[in-house]
C-alpha cells in the first residue's frame, strides 16, 4: 500500500510503500509520548526504506533520543533517527541503522486513509504517564515493555499484509 504523509505546515511531504499499514502499535514510552504522542502515545507503521520519497527534505531535522540504562542510570544516544519538520515540529518517521531496510512513519503524519486494526497492541505501558488512561479493548494485547511480535509478524498472523 502506498502511504503518503506530510507535516502540519506542508513544507515536507513524503511517500513510501508499506506491506504493514495497520496502525495497531500504541507506544507509551516517554520518547514517543514527548516527541510524537497524542493521547499519551505514538503509533509507528512499517514501510520499505528503499521506496521513501521526500519533498522538502531541506526542512527535515533529525533527533536521536537519549536512552536511560535502568541498571546503572547512565544515558546513551539512541541509534534511531527521528525525523521531524524543523518549522512546525511534526513527527514524520523513524529510521534505525539496526534495521536499515525499514522506515517507521508516524501514523499521525500519514494523509492516506489507514485501515482500522482488528486489535491493538499497547506497548511500553510500564513508562506511560500517570494521566494516561489507556482504552484497552478485550482482544488487545498489553506489554509493560516491548511486544513479542514485530509489526510484520502481527500483520502476517492476522492475514493483513498488503
Amino acid at each position: 500500500m502506498r502511504l503518503e504523509g506530510s507535516c502540519h505546515c506542508q513544507r515536507v511531504s513524503f511517500a513510501l510503500e508499506s506491506a504493514h499499514p495497520y496502525p495497531f502499535n500504541l507506544c507509551y514510552c516517554s520518547i514517543c509520548r514527548k516527541t510524537a504522542g497524542s493521547g499519551g502515545y505514538g503509533i509507528n507503521l512499517g514501510g520499505a526504506a528503499s521506496t521513501l520519497e521526500v519533498n522538502g527534505v531541506e526542512h527535515v531535522q533529525r533527533y536521536r533520543a537519549m536512552l536511560l540504562d535502568d541498571e546503572d542510570g547512565t544515558r546513551s544516544e539512541s541509534p534511531a533517527e527521528r525525523h521531524f519538520c524543523r518549522h512546525c515540529g511534526s513527527a514524520l518517521w523513524v529510521w534505525d541503522p539496526r534495521w536499515p531496510d525499514l522506515i517507521h512513519p508516524f501514523a499521525s503524519a500519514i494523509d492516506t486513509p489507514l485501515p482500522a486494526p482488528p486489535e491493538r497492541v499497547h506497548l511500553m505501558l510500564g513508562s506511560k504517564a500517570a494521566w494516561v488512561q489507556p482504552a484497552i479493548g478485550p482482544s488487545d494485547q498489553r506489554y509493560d515493555d516491548f511486544p513479542v511480535e514485530s509489526i510484520a509478524e502481527w500483520h502476517q498472523r492476522l492475514g493483513l499484509e498488503r
